[in-house]
């Protein structure tokens, strides 16, 4: 019988990124709020008002300057894979968002003692300050093992350098993840992977169209690349490739992006900055979007195949992963003469077009994105996960997952 154990102090910590950092919490929060756990939550200042939006209590830290992050993200954007990973995983995350994090995470420690850490991946400070308190660990993923296990290589180098050990340290911790063995062999000896339980506040969308003659195209590029230079070419030649469509589509561009500025809309397109995502699934037959790991695996455990065009980051393996499995199409933009990333151009727009009516033409891919449904419904649901973990915590033991 497993025991169990509320009360725990459970310090939570994300780094920025947007919603795809900060959204693989939320359940991971919930779940640990229910069960009668003291929460707090350790986030830079530009996810504060999502967090207190939440109901979390919060604890704001400190992040490196708007405009060397804007200079990062441009690089990211543009430049060839090998080079975005070092210039986003070790100058971004390990190095420059840890400096910034760990003044007020070290201060969060001593002040509030927490016994248990869990982090996003992507952020390091609270590693950092366990480590050096021998406080435990967990890390929730963000994206596929391999992309994770990958980054964290990246940044090791100047992560070392902050406190000997806490590479290994983060390897060897509980890995949490809801993404599916099929599309994510397991890279850490300690995995758990977990189901997040269904919304019961999932709404009707409006009647942003006026009919339902046709079916509903959920079309993304995430909340980042509104930030980035690419913007103005990704959107335009996305519009372009919805106009003839016998679809409905519903394109979010998140608060950064002017849609007054996005140039014609086709009548068949409407434009908003945010929709949530579960009410928009609940009615989607598809979804085009960049690959993002929240757009990606949340379409996929509704059973909506997809058309995935990656711009950056772990976009490119998403989506390799996606098409591999049958549950979608990859539209993969063509790099420059000098091995950089320009986005989309205006060829690209019959590409994307041709995609989409493949999968809707196609029922296999529909079939293929609902066996994966099926795979993510079976995995324990969170609250047993971390059930396992107080009752490690409690009697002082940890043990290897392998899922």
């Amino acid at each position: 019988m497993r025991l169990s154990v509320s009360g725990v102090r459970v310090l939570v910590s994300c780094s920025l990124g947007g919603a795809g950092h900060f959204n693989p919490l939320r359940p991971v929060i919930d779940s640990l709020c229910n069960s009668g756990d003291d929460v707090l939550v350790v986030v830079p200042p530009s996810l504060e008002a999502r967090v207190a939006e939440c109901g979390y209590r919060v604890r704001v830290g400190e992040e490196p300057p708007a405009e060397q992050v804007a200079d990062i993200r441009d690089a990211i954007a543009t430049a060839p894979q090998a080079m975005a990973a070092v210039v986003s995983e070790r100058e971004l995350f390990g190095r420059l968002c840890t400096a910034a994090m760990l003044p007020a995470m070290e201060a969060a420690f001593a002040e509030w003692q927490p016994e248990l850490v869990l982090r996003e991946t992507c952020e390091y400070a609270a590693a950092v300050a366990a480590a050096r308190r021998g406080i435990p660990q967990a890390q929730i993923a963000i994206s596929q093992g391999e992309t994770e296990a990958s980054a964290l290589g990246t940044a090791a180098p100047v992560l070392e350098a902050y406190e000997s050990g806490v590479v290994g340290q983060i390897r060897s911790s509980p890995y949490l993840t809801r993404f599916p063995a099929s599309l994510d062999p397991t890279c850490y000896p300690d995995t758990r992977r977990f189901r997040e339980l269904p919304r019961h506040d999932v709404a009707k969308l409006p009647e942003f169209w006026g009919s339902e003659a046709f079916p509903l195209a959920y079309l993304t590029f995430g909340s980042v690349t509104g930030y980035m230079p690419i913007a103005a070419d990704v959107y335009p030649v996305a519009l372009e490739a919805m106009k003839d469509l016998p679809l409905r589509v519903l394109l979010t561009v998140g608060n950064r992006t002017d849609i007054a500025g996005l140039g014609p809309i086709p009548e068949n397109v409407h434009v908003e900055p945010w929709v949530s995502q579960d009410d928009i699934f609940r009615e989607a037959s598809l979804v085009i979007c960049h690959g993002g790991s929240g757009t990606t695996f949340g379409a996929l455990a509704a059973g909506l195949p997809l058309v995935i065009v990656p711009l950056f980051a772990d976009q490119f393996s998403n989506a390799r992963r996606v098409a591999a499995a049958g549950a979608g199409l990859l539209v993969e933009p063509a790099p420059g003469e000098d091995g950089r990333r320009p986005g989309l151009v205006p060829g690209d727009a019959a590409r994307v077009a041709e995609a989409v009516t493949t999968v809707l033409a196609d029922p296999a891919y529909t079939q293929a994105a609902a066996r994966i449904a099926r795979e993510m419904a079976s995995m324990p649901p969170v609250e047993q996960v971390l059930e396992a973990l107080r009752a490690e915590l409690a009697s002082g033991t940890s043990h290897e997952h392998s899922a």
